[in-house]
């Protein structure tokens, strides 16, 4: 890791760790659901050393249970930074206002930052389309999930005319807890499709370039080609990096650049903290969410 921060204190003139210290104890990230927290950790390891040696403070990685862990630690200052879902930023920002600020953003390989809700199915099934999964269990990954929840409980209601209640249209709408559990309860045939996210770029037989479906393929947790693309979303803007307001703003601007320095430093860590491949991270701001605010506002 000391190619990165050479880089970044040569780029940025950083303050120093001892100075940093003055100004914060620890630092606490939080990890949201979607793979098992062991593999949460791992994934983010690089990252958080990285971190502890820029800001001369130890850092801590978290790994609540579900979503709403990781929301709930941003309100109450137990956790200083986390790459939230779109959603769950709303959830947040609805919340409180000034609990946290959007930092960075991961940029696809076109340089945007959308991604896609996938739903998909096993190709043994004969599921092809949302028609074909009337009456039949559908698993969503958490309700604060942009992707695992948020938009497919308002594009396929409007696709289906009917709502996502149990036995209104599915024969079950069923809460998994995480992608991850959502991909692998559709492989094992616990449910007969689900939802998860990807970015909707490159080749499906890989899981796409970066997202859950990439992720689970790298682990060896799914073969793609036994699963089938049944469903796909408009594009939802990439989930935001946040960092409590309340932090000090030396801190912000250190953590936004050893983000941004990530993928051209060290590009397995890069590959592992995206979940994939992309070009890297770019700023965005709240104005980028407001479009979800309004849906989530909406469902609430």
């Amino acid at each position: 890791m000391n190619k990165i921060l050479a880089a970044i204190v040569t780029s940025t003139a950083l303050v120093s760790p001892a100075l940093a210290q003055d100004q914060i104890t620890e630092f606490r990230i939080g990890i949201l659901g979607g793979e098992n927290a062991q593999d949460r950790l791992a994934s983010n390891e690089c990252y958080r050393a990285a971190a502890e040696e820029l800001l001369g403070v130890p850092v801590k990685l978290f790994t609540p249970a579900d979503y709403d862990g990781v929301i709930q630690g941003l309100l109450g200052g137990t956790i200083d930074m986390a790459w939230l879902g779109a959603s769950g930023y709303a959830k947040t920002y609805l919340t409180d206002p000034e609990a946290v600020e959007p930092i960075m953003v991961k940029t696809n390989m076109d340089k945007s930052y959308g991604y896609h809700s996938i739903g998909f199915a096993r190709k043994d099934s004969g599921i092809t389309s949302l028609e074909d999964m009337k009456g039949k269990v559908f698993g969503f990954g958490d309700p604060n999930s942009t992707s695992g929840y948020l938009i497919p409980s308002i594009e396929i209601p409007q696709e289906t005319g009917a709502s996502m209640e149990s036995g209104d249209y599915f024969g079950e709408v069923k809460f998994t807890g995480g992608h991850e559990q959502t991909i692998v309860a559709v492989f094992n045939g616990d449910v007969d499709a689900g939802v998860t996210w990807a970015d909707g770029m490159g080749a499906w037989e890989d899981g796409y370039n970066s997202g859950a479906l990439r992720k689970a393929a790298d682990a060896g947790l799914v073969d793609m080609n036994q699963l089938v693309e049944i469903w796909k979303s408009k594009p939802i803007p990439e989930g935001p990096i946040v960092v409590r307001k309340a932090l000090p703003e030396r801190v912000k601007i250190d953590i936004a650049t050893l983000t941004a320095s990530l993928p051209y430093m060290d590009p397995d860590c890069a590959y592992n903290f995206m979940a994939g491949e992309a070009l890297g991270f770019q700023p965005i701001n709240h104005d980028a969410y407001l479009s979800i605010i309004e849906a989530r506002k909406s469902k609430m």
